[in-house]
């Protein structure tokens, strides 16, 4: 079974080193867009990458590896984004949050659009 239709993709960047209250931020950030319901967040980390201080921080290299690049991405009604939103105002103090338009494929399995599990 295959569902269709539009969202907003809420993509953010952060640093893997990056803390809010004693944890780690993407972490915070993934359990808190859980609470709110949304339908799903991933978080990816980079092996590279620089930001506003331009300085390149890498893991082969261990001196740089602090820093290392977090993408963290969760797809969703434009309205269930939004609602959202006022959540980073409260923990991200440095980072980048883009929104893209979305056309979304979801595809369920037999058993899961059956009501059983996949």
């Amino acid at each position: 079974m295959r569902l269709h239709g539009r969202a907003l993709r809420l993509t953010i960047f952060i640093g893997d080193t990056d803390q809010h209250r004693h944890r780690p931020l993407s972490t915070e950030i993934v359990h808190r867009a859980h609470e709110h319901g949304l339908a799903g967040a991933s978080v990816f980390h980079g092996v590279e990458g620089y930001g506003a201080s331009t300085r390149i921080h890498t893991s082969r290299i261990l001196s740089l590896s602090d820093g290392l690049p977090i993408a963290i991405v969760i797809v969703d009604t434009e309205d269930k984004i939004n609602a959202f939103l006022p959540e980073l105002d409260d923990l991200i103090d440095r980072g980048l949050v883009m929104l893209d338009d979305v056309e979304v494929y979801r595809y369920a399995g037999r058993a899961e659009a059956k009501g059983g599990r996949p």
